[in-house]
């Protein structure tokens, strides 16, 4: 092997762990060259018994519309849209790089503007929620998306059914319920996720409503199982719960995190167009 092609072959990219409440992620600097990762080499670096251990993988590349574009793999191998925890960990690296507080970052779902605010947390401007049958998408038509036919359990007597649906850059199914603790998600999570209404699969959240402004989350995050938190989950529940008359105009939802803390996430100008979801 020659000189060069050894190089090439031993080059190390620089990687940092990092977390947004317990949702973790590898995030990889492939800005100074292309990294090609496979969805075999995605499931082994993201083996909580393998390599490294997360929930997705990150890679940082350059970009012509933003100051950094962001790739995103679950922890199955496959590529995904968006991730609003992710988006955060980026922002604060990036901002930190650039020595100033706001920040651009290209996903595949849309370029997020976003914020290092005085107290190191970061606030991403998730754009514009999507609530049509076809934006989501779902595999038949349903003209109102604030509650959809969707059960589990026996047809006379439900466990969950009617659950919200709306795409944030990614398509989430919102059961709401009264304790979202009384509900095994790891059984139900996989069955839904891979239901055939999902034609893209789906991340499925348990939301339950614990105050005027406030919801408690459980989510099985599509392509990654069971996580600690899901960024764009709060953002879907605030979105919807909106919309479903949760609460009345622009609401702030704080969703529980995995250590203890939450996302807060809240929407702009209320249900429909022109809402924003910010988190």
């Amino acid at each position: 092997m020659n000189a060069t092609r050894q190089s090439a072959a031993t080059a190390r990219i620089r990687f940092f762990k990092m977390n947004g409440l317990g949702n973790d992620f590898a995030v990889l600097d492939a800005r100074a060259r292309p990294l090609a990762l496979t969805p075999d080499r995605v499931r082994r670096l993201a083996a909580r018994d393998g390599e490294i251990g997360c929930d997705q993988v990150i890679a940082l590349e350059g970009s012509d519309r933003a100051d950094v574009f962001m790739r995103i793999w679950n922890a199955d191998g496959g590529e995904v849209e968006a991730c609003g925890n992710a988006a955060r960990c980026v922002a604060a690296l990036v901002a930190a790089e650039l020595d100033r507080p706001q920040v651009t970052i290209e996903t595949e779902a849309a370029v997020l503007g976003a914020r290092l605010n005085a107290d190191r947390s970061v606030t991403i401007d998730m754009g514009q929620p999507r609530f049509g049958w076809d934006e989501i998408p779902l595999a038949e038509e349903f003209h109102d998306t604030r509650k959809i036919e969707l059960q589990v359990g026996p047809i006379d007597d439900p466990v969950l059914h009617s659950p919200s649906v709306v795409n944030v850059g990614n398509p989430h199914c919102i059961f709401w319920v009264e304790d979202a603790d009384a509900h095994d998600l790891a059984r139900i999570g996989p069955v839904l996720e891979h239901h055939p209404l999902f034609p893209e699969r789906a991340n499925i959240t348990l939301a339950q409503v614990t105050g005027k402004n406030s919801l408690k989350l459980r989510v099985w995050e599509r392509g990654a199982g069971l996580t600690q938190a899901c960024g764009t989950a709060a953002c879907a529940g605030a979105c919807a719960g909106d919309c479903a008359g949760a609460w009345l105009g622009g609401a702030c939802v704080t969703a529980g995190g995995g250590f203890g803390t939450g996302i807060t996430a809240m929407t702009r100008s209320g249900c429909g167009s022109p809402s924003e979801a910010i988190l």
